[in-house]
């Protein structure tokens, strides 16, 4: 099979696999973020297995889905909030997970690299939606409370489960997948 097929094979097969685990969510809450399945992990292998040119574009196809299927208007409707929006929630979120190849060559073994990646990429996801919870969303904060604060607690609420979850993915791959002979 030719190279770029493959590629744009396993490409479309890990945004579709990411899609359908992004929506099993085993908690959502009100206004955006979840714990999913493991959502990210299907990017993150796909990192792993081609070079970050490909991997972001994949990741970045996977941003412009959920755009389109989950995107959440912020509470002000002004240009800079919709911008902001699109930039930390949407094209930084989930085109971090395509830079997972690169992370893991922070981390000698093969599970250490690839529950490492997955660290670095959920700590920059979360950063991304605190900064948000902050810039956008901090009409949401109760009344009395820190909005950073309120950002911490919301979206560390969820970004936790989604660490656990997906690093436990990420270690049984690792331990149990051949990625290289996947590739081909």
């Amino acid at each position: 099979m030719n190279p770029t097929v493959k590629k744009l094979t396993h490409g479309a097969l890990m945004v579709a696999l990411a899609t359908v685990l992004y929506t099993l969510a085993v908690f959502k809450l009100p206004n955006g973020g979840a714990i999913t399945v493991g959502s990210m992990v299907p990017l993150m292998v796909y990192a792993f297995m081609y070079n970050v040119k490909w991997s972001l574009l994949v990741s970045l196809v996977f941003a412009g889905i959920q755009l389109v299927i989950g995107f959440y208007p912020p509470p002000s409707q002004d240009f800079l909030s919709f911008f902001l929006l699109i930039l930390l929630e949407y094209i930084i979120v989930f085109g971090v997970p395509g830079l997972a190849g690169v992370f893991g060559k922070l981390f000698k073994g093969k599970a250490s690299a690839m529950v490492g990646a997955t660290v670095i990429v959920m700590v920059i996801q979360f950063i991304c939606h605190f900064i948000a919870g902050i810039l956008i969303w901090n009409s949401f904060a109760p009344e009395g409370q820190p909005v950073w604060l309120y950002s911490l607690l919301y979206n560390g609420s969820y970004m936790i489960g989604e660490l656990i979850i997906s690093s436990i993915f990420m270690l049984f791959i690792a331990k149990y997948l051949n990625l290289k002979k996947l590739r081909g």
